[in-house]
C-alpha cells in the first residue's frame, strides 16, 4: 500500500493535536477556528493544484496537492466530519457508475 494513507493519518492526528490551540501562534489552530477560512484556503489551494497540472510540472503538482491534502484535512477538522465519515460514502459509492452515482444526487 502507498505510503500516503499513513501519511495523512499521522497529518490528521496533528490537526486534531492543533483544536483549541492559540490561533495567534499556530496556522492550523486559526483555520481550525474559522472554518469558512479554512474552506477558502482549500478552494484556493484547489485553484492552484490545477495550475500545477497544466501549466507546471509533477514537482509542482506534487508539492500543490500535498497543500490541497493538508487544507482538506483541515477544513474536514475544522467542520467536524472525521476521515471514517469520508470513507463510509466513498465505500457506499462502491461498484456504481460515477454517472449513475451522480444522477441519484441530482434533484428534480
Amino acid at each position: 500500500m502507498s505510503r500516503l494513507f499513513e501519511t495523512l493519518e499521522r497529518l490528521a492526528a496533528t490537526i486534531d493535536s492543533r483544536k483549541g490551540g492559540d490561533p495567534a501562534a499556530s496556522y492550523t489552530a486559526r483555520l481550525l477556528a474559522d472554518p469558512k477560512l479554512a474552506a477558502k484556503k482549500l478552494g484556493e489551494e484547489a485553484v492552484e493544484t490545477v495550475i500545477a497540472a497544466v501549466a507546471q510540472g509533477p514537482d509542482e503538482l506534487a508539492s500543490e496537492s500535498a497543500d490541497l491534502l493538508y487544507h482538506w484535512l483541515v477544513l474536514l477538522a475544522a467542520s467536524g466530519v472525521s476521515l471514517d465519515a469520508v470513507a463510509d460514502k466513498l465505500a457506499a459509492r462502491e461498484g456504481t457508475s460515477g454517472i449513475a452515482e451522480k444522477a441519484s444526487r441530482q434533484t428534480p
